[in-house]
């Protein structure tokens, strides 16, 4: 099969469209033909070596974590999920490997595809919806009433995390910039503030929840709008313990394990039209590099 895979830590320019193993499949996997597969953050980190030692792996190194495709075959004890069966996921990080024509999963990371959207949606899912869904469901413990202040509101996490809020009640501020500015009030944010115009540490306060996506000076900054008992939820850097503490707050850090239950409900809500994927450009496999540098730009990275 084909896969994108590096033989070294780096750029870009290390990921190669390469021939590979068919993956092998334990009695807990399901093997999917890969139709559409995702691009993260953590993938370019892992590229260039950031997550070494967290996830340390042998070279060649197949790249992605998520997916969507359809399954192919079924370990010995997969009873719920069967061949045929249109899927999505997130894979686990020991394993991954996405970019690729096949990929083996346990199944308890694998949920029924939204049957509303294409299979390049889908795979645009399964990291960032769960991120979000831990972030504010579970983390946050987000209530109706609350007042929620969520960066990078147009990107993959933000866009989802500001939907879940708004549709459970939520007072919901988030940073977005130029056309964006309108998309993620059309997400259903309360208010938005254009970062490059205005700094939001100027004028929000009280704030129950930050969801910090960006960490660096914007989670410094954001300690500000927290009201004393609140808690900022980090999804890019951990917060400092004794930064909460000056600040009468709590914190916490996300690094968000696969779960299909998860994809589940996200999944359903889609289905249901109540949450909204946003999709940014469909490259082939081949041009797996260039998606890379084209979601590095749109962060402010290289």
């Amino acid at each position: 099969m084909k896969a994108i895979r590096i033989h070294a830590y780096g750029g870009a320019e290390q990921m190669h469209l390469d021939d590979a193993p068919m993956p092998a499949v334990g009695a807990s996997d399901v093997l999917i033909q890969v139709v559409s597969a995702g691009i993260n953050p953590v993938d370019w980190k892992i590229r260039a070596g950031g997550m070494a030692q967290r996830v340390p792996k042998a070279f060649p190194i197949t790249l992605g974590q998520d997916a969507a495709g359809v399954v192919v075959a079924t370990g010995s004890a997969v009873t719920n999920l069967k061949v045929g069966d249109d899927v999505f996921c997130y894979a686990e990080f020991a394993r991954g490997g996405t970019y690729a024509g096949y990929v083996a999963v346990d199944a308890s990371q694998v949920a029924l595809k939204p049957r509303s959207v294409s299979f390049a949606t889908a795979a645009a899912i399964p990291t960032p919806g769960q991120a979000a869904w831990t972030a504010i469901a579970e983390v946050a413990e987000l209530a109706r009433g609350a007042r929620v202040l969520i960066h990078g509101g147009a990107g993959a996490v933000g866009s989802i995390a500001v939907q879940l809020a708004s549709q459970s009640g939520a007072h919901v501020v988030a940073t977005a910039t130029g056309d964006d500015v309108a998309v993620v009030k059309s997400l259903g944010a309360s208010e938005v503030i254009d970062y490059r115009q205005q700094k939001f540490e100027a004028t929000v306060r009280d704030m129950d929840i930050v969801l910090d996506l960006l960490g660096g000076p914007t989670q410094e900054a954001s300690w500000a709008t927290l009201r004393r008992g609140g808690i900022l939820v980090s999804t890019a850097m951990p917060p400092a313990p004794e930064r909460a503490a000056a600040a009468g707050a709590r914190w916490a850090f996300v690094f968000t394990q696969p779960r299909a239950v998860v994809l589940e409900r996200l999944a359903g809500l889609i289905d249901r039209g109540r949450l909204r994927i946003l999709v940014g450009r469909e490259l082939a496999l081949a041009d797996a590099g260039a998606a890379h540098r084209l979601g590095r730009r749109a962060r402010g990275g290289k």
